[in-house]
């Protein structure tokens, strides 16, 4: 249970205790990356729910609300970061590292996280039942684990971490569990081509993978389920 708890501790702001834990310890809590959707997709669907009973429109406002607040905008953070390196780079390498290791926000990133939170926002509104909430938040979080095995490291630090401690086989594994309800909402399978489109727009226009990486991925491969969802209504 520590991998899976420091897992919920990486990905979410649940209360949980702290815990002592190595290098290994925290490479294998990538595995369980995708469990810590079930506790954001349950509250942001459980908020729609709830508030939509009132006002369609507060329900997806308390949908969005709650999925910001489950994650602490750690996505959100990365977005930002990924759209002010992408367009204040212009292509040196150097410049882009520099770019994302600065903590503050520019032009670019500021657009970008407020495109994503309209988009979300308009599209909770109009998603429907919001169950499947749940398997979007898990499906987008098998993402890191793909770009983990599929793109080098962009620097020392959370992708060199992760890389020891994942395997295809563990994507199989929530790949497989996500296939079942695909019966029921084949518009899931949109997850493969969104996360293999932004493994290659990483690949080509950044170089490798980062902990910014990984949340905007996650950002927008939740954005491109919610989208492919309410077209399947």
């Amino acid at each position: 249970m520590k991998h899976l708890i420091l897992a919920l501790q990486f990905m979410t702001r649940l209360p949980l205790p702290a815990m002592e834990a190595d290098r290994a310890d925290y490479a294998k809590a990538m595995r369980w990356f995708p469990a810590a959707g079930l506790v954001v997709g349950g509250c942001a669907a459980g908020a729609v729910w709830a508030l939509g009973r009132v006002d369609p429109w507060l329900g997806a406002l308390g949908g969005l609300a709650a999925w910001v607040g489950m994650t602490g905008g750690l996505h959100l953070d990365g977005l930002g970061d990924m759209a002010d390196a992408a367009g204040a780079a212009h292509k040196d390498p150097a410049r882009l590292k520099t770019v994302l290791a600065d903590p503050h926000i520019g032009s670019f990133g500021v657009v970008a996280i407020v495109l994503q939170l309209l988009a979300k926002l308009v599209l909770l509104h109009d998603a429907g039942d919001a169950l499947w909430l749940v398997p979007v938040a898990v499906a987008a979080r098998v993402g890191p684990l793909v770009w983990t095995l599929m793109l080098p490291p962009l620097h020392e630090g959370l992708g060199t971490l992760f890389r020891d401690g994942v395997g295809w086989r563990h994507v199989a594994l929530w790949g497989g569990m996500l296939a079942l309800a695909l019966p029921f909402a084949p518009w899931l399978a949109v997850a493969v081509p969104a996360m293999a489109l932004w493994a290659l727009w990483i690949r080509r226009r950044i170089g490798g993978i980062s902990g910014d990486g990984h949340g905007a991925g996650i950002e927008l491969v939740e954005t491109a389920l919610l989208l492919a969802m309410v077209c399947a209504r």
